[in-house]
């Protein structure tokens, strides 16, 4: 099998759909001894922030000379990012043979991509020995096909409303569904919380006699002319230089710092000097991230509520004021819904749908801000989008492309082959 018929059998997966449930897992791990064996790893949920705080625990762990998996969803430009060890993407003819083993033992479980994809993580870190991983859900937790690991630690990020349609319609039912992560008693870590989200959330860790660290209760995180401290276990891990923007990840930065040094605990040889190093070094793109560090395109996955939430206090925070958007929101997305955070910063919608991928139509995009009275176009694909919004660009204005990864994805991969 090559690696891209590896993938065809993969992405040939998604006629299966999203299906939320363990059984497939379950019957797989009998099947597949390695995945079986003991595998020393963090799990982590959440709505927002999820990937930014496993890269950025990941690179903890790295920097404190561990061999280091790290598992996340979706990916930017190649399948292979999706699976790392110690930050390299895992090579192609790996895929090739894991997904051929898969297929052969899965015959009769009608698995679905991320099922699948989730065996092939595990399977390579296990083939890789490494000595721990981050393992990042997809979807919920209770029901998402990572929870088949035993953490020593969880991590639950910032809940908030999402994905509604597979979760639940209220911000306590889908925390219960996140909160289906935490085991028996080991440790979860959680970020910043409503006051619903919180209550649901320890009302679980108490059924399962889980010790619960809270932020701005247990860990505390300062900012302050561009350095970032953490106190955690009587311990204060200052003076660090966060390279992700936005102060939503200098929070991000604290969960993870906090579940390196409850890790240190268990005896991982974690040092404040490999924090300092990763909080520098971490890299996570597509996240607040200029393109080029040009202050003129910047690329954002924000796609729901909380997500342009943190975008637009970002920009207000850098001063800016009036901004042009290419955005593209991805499955069952209200505009009303997830766009009034930003609504003031709105000069003007380049709204894109989305090829091969359920969508909110350009024409509801366009609704929402002809009532805002926002200028708008309705855009046929991407790259057209981008053209139109950078030949319209006034002087010294920003323009932000945001919502779906796939959107993001798109047009980085466009900037990066025209040297833009």
């Amino acid at each position: 099998m090559t690696f891209k018929e590896s993938l065809d059998y993969l992405y040939g997966l998604q006629r299966f759909g999203i299906k939320l449930g363990l059984d497939n897992m379950q019957r797989l791990t009998k099947r597949l001894s390695a995945l079986n064996k003991p595998l020393l790893c963090a799990h982590v949920a959440g709505t927002n922030g999820k990937g930014s705080v496993s890269a950025l625990l990941a690179e903890i762990l790295i920097q404190s000379g561990l061999n280091v998996g790290l598992y996340t969803s979706p990916h930017l430009h190649c399948f292979t990012e999706r699976i790392t060890v110690n930050s390299k993407p895992i090579p192609k003819c790996h895929v090739a043979q894991l997904v051929k083993s898969i297929r052969t033992q899965s015959e009769g479980v009608p698995l679905t991509f991320f099922e699948a994809t989730t065996c092939l993580a595990l399977l390579y870190f296990e083939q890789q020995s490494v000595d721990f991983a981050i393992i990042e859900t997809g979807m919920g937790g209770r029901l998402d096909a990572t929870n088949v690991v035993n953490p020593g630690i969880c991590l639950i990020t910032p809940v908030s409303l999402d994905h509604q349609e597979h979760l639940g319609n209220s911000l306590s039912k889908i925390a219960h569904e996140k909160a289906g992560i935490i085991k028996q008693n080991v440790p979860v870590v959680l970020g910043r919380q409503s006051v619903d989200v919180l209550v649901e959330l320890e009302k679980v860790a108490s059924e399962r006699h889980a010790p619960v660290i809270r932020f701005n209760q247990d860990y505390h995180v300062k900012s302050e002319c561009g350095k970032v401290s953490v106190e955690f276990l009587g311990e204060v891990v200052d003076n660090l230089t966060l390279a992700l923007e936005g102060v939503h990840q200098t929070e991000n930065l604290g969960q993870a710092v906090a579940a390196a040094l409850k890790l240190r605990e268990q005896g991982l040889p974690i040092t404040q000097t490999a924090i300092r190093v990763a909080a520098k070094s971490a890299h996570w793109p597509a996240r607040l991230e200029w393109w080029q560090h040009k202050r003129q395109i910047l690329l954002d996955v924000a796609h729901n509520e909380a997500g342009f939430l943190s975008l637009a206090n970002y920009l207000n925070d850098q001063g800016i004021s009036k901004v042009s958007m290419v955005i593209a929101l991805s499955g069952k997305r209200s505009p009303m819904e997830v766009l009034p955070p930003i609504k003031s910063l709105l000069g003007k919608m380049y709204a894109v749908p989305l090829s091969g991928q359920e969508h909110v139509p350009t024409a509801s995009l366009a609704l929402w801000a002809s009532q805002q009275g926002i200028d708008h176009i309705e855009c046929t694909e991407p790259v057209e989008a981008l053209r139109s919004a950078m030949m319209d660009l006034p002087p010294n204005e920003v323009l932000v492309i945001c919502g779906s990864i796939y959107l993001v994805s798109e047009i980085r991969e466009f900037l990066r082959n025209n040297g833009r």
